[in-house]
């Protein structure tokens, strides 16, 4: 049996809407995973810092104040600076397309609009993970 898959929930910046980002935690929680909520008002520094902290696989910034590209790649800077670029970057929320497109291009994952299934994201996550574990086998 492998391990449960450790996912960091994170609301970076202003943004005070947190109630999707506690659906999303509940659902992958509901899923087995094991899940740390940062809560509200988090800078990059302390989402990082917190996601090596607990040694996760995942982290998932859900973003609606519109500051996700700046956001999205300085929680990716980061991790990277910090030896642990293989932490999925992971995330949603109002965010556009193209900006979507940038932000893979730079090295965060899929990312997932409004209105997506909390399922849609656990098999995601559950699909990289199992694909990583047959990469380190």
């Amino acid at each position: 049996m492998t391990r449960p898959i450790r996912v960091l929930v994170a609301k970076p910046g202003l943004d005070g809407h947190d109630r999707g980002a506690k659906v999303v935690a509940a659902a992958l929680r509901d899923a087995g995973m094991e899940v740390i909520y940062t809560g509200l008002h988090q800078t990059p520094e302390m989402i990082a810092s917190a996601a090596i902290q607990e040694d996760v696989d995942v982290v998932g910034l859900s973003i609606l104040s519109g500051a996700h590209m700046t956001l999205f790649p300085r929680v990716r800077d980061l991790l990277v600076e910090a030896g642990r670029d293989d932490i999925l970057l992971t995330g949603g929320g109002i965010i556009p397309k193209e900006d979507m497109d940038s932000l893979q291009q730079r090295g965060v994952a899929r990312l997932f609009g409004p209105g997506t299934s909390t399922q849609d994201l656990v098999d995601y996550i559950r699909d990289w993970f199992a694909s990583r574990q047959q990469q380190d086998a």
